[in-house]
Formats: structure tokens, sequence, C-alpha cells
């Protein structure tokens, strides 16, 4: 697996976790063709410094299409606009777990009431102080130090828990590294599969946020989640 274009601090972080993988399933990856998001995107999420990580949103596994699949958890590389003139846009209304982080966000921003969040009731917010694209968006992530890192950096059909399963050591050995680091890095555990992650016994001192997966309507009105997420002003307008 190349490294090559990620941010230089990871590089000897990286090396360690790979090094933790089975070299089996590495070579037997090597050969295939069909997997998400391919070898030239695997490693995308590791873009923002590590001195400058200060959470790791866990997600599942790269999205099953070519056209989403990029290399970062939550980030559908196909969705362009967020909003249209009746609410939310058609691409990000189909894209559940991302609707629902941003109705969630409008209500921590105080746009909606957990109660109203319809699209009539997004048509009427002024957008103007907002940001417009998912890349604006997600780029407001990254650089409030979000680590978009999915359990598993790789997607084939009807292999979703093999490949679960063969990253596990490369997860344990990074984010044990990375709070090594970083003492006060946070994981943002959504839904079991994240959990899991957050459950190894080797990661047990690191500071941890949970909830459920953002593709649950709850998520939206989560106090806990809203309150969280309330001061760090996501989608606002740099």
């Amino acid at each position: 697996m190349n490294i090559a274009n990620t941010h230089p601090s990871w590089k000897p972080l990286l090396s360690e976790a790979l090094a933790a993988l089975d070299p089996n399933y590495l070579e037997h990856l090597s050969t295939q063709k069909n997997w998400l998001p391919g070898p030239a995107a695997i490693f995308n999420a590791f873009s923002i410094p590590v001195e400058k990580t200060r959470f790791v949103l866990m997600g599942e596994s790269p999205y099953p299409r070519s056209q989403s699949a990029n290399g970062y958890a939550f980030w559908d590389n196909a969705v362009g606009n967020l909003w249209s003139d009746t609410g939310l846009s058609k691409p990000v209304n189909r894209a559940t777990s991302l609707r629902n982080m941003i109705k969630m966000l409008l209500v921590a921003r105080g746009n909606l009431t957990p109660g109203a969040t319809t699209q009539d009731a997004i048509a009427k917010i002024d957008k103007y102080a907002l940001v417009q694209t998912n890349s604006e968006f997600f780029t407001n992530l990254t650089n409030n130090g979000f680590l978009l890192l999915n359990a598993s950096l790789s997607f084939r059909p009807k292999k979703v828990p093999v490949d679960a399963k063969a990253w596990l050591p490369f997860m344990q050995t990074l984010l044990k590294s990375l709070h090594q680091k970083n003492p006060n890095i946070e994981l943002l555990l959504f839904g079991k599969v994240a959990e899991k992650i957050g459950g190894l016994p080797e990661l047990s001192s690191i500071k941890r946020f949970t909830a459920e997966h953002p593709y649950n309507l709850s998520f939206i009105q989560n106090k806990q989640v809203l309150d969280y997420f309330k001061p760090l002003g996501l989608l606002d307008k740099r």
C-alpha cells in the first residue's frame, strides 16, 4: 500500500500500523481490482498533520459506489451542493447519514427546532452564512482536526465482515500510536461497528464520545450530540 501521498507526519504511524496487518491479506488485496476506494485513495483521510488531529470520527466502511468513495469516512464524493430552493438538495436527501448530520447541525446552530426539520423548514433558512457544498462542509471538518476514518479502509462486495476483521490490527496499532503522540485525541464512535474499535482493550485510555449512527433519526435530536457539536460551528462559512 502506497502512503506517499499522506501528510509526512503520518508516515511512521502508518508504516507501523500496516506492519500489523496480515501480509497475506494485503497481498490478496493488491491483486484485486474491484475494491473501493482503490489504492490511490485508500489513505486520503491522512491529509491533516498528526499534531492537528483532535478527533477521530469513525465510520464503517467506504461507500460501495466508485463515484462516492474517496477515502474519507462519511464524505460522499458524489454530493455537490447541500441546498436547493426546496431545502436540502436531492443528493443530500438521498444520503441518509449526511442528511441527518446536516439536520442535527442546523438544530445545534439554532436554525431549526428538533421537532421541525422538514424540507419546508430548511427552505426558509437564510443560508448566506453557511457552507454551500459538501466539499466545503467536509473541509470544515478536516480543518477543525477531524480525522474521518473508516473502521475498514476497503470495501469489497460481499466481503464487508472479512475486511472489517482484517483491518482491526491496523486500527488498534494506529490509534494507540496516535494517542501516544497526542494524549488529548478523542474518538467519536457512532454506531456498533465503530464501538467495536473503541472497545479494544488497548484503546481503553483514549477519551471517547459515543452515539447512535447518523442514519438513525434519533441522532438529529440527541441532546448529547447537539451539545457536543454546537460549539464547533461546522456549517459556518469560513
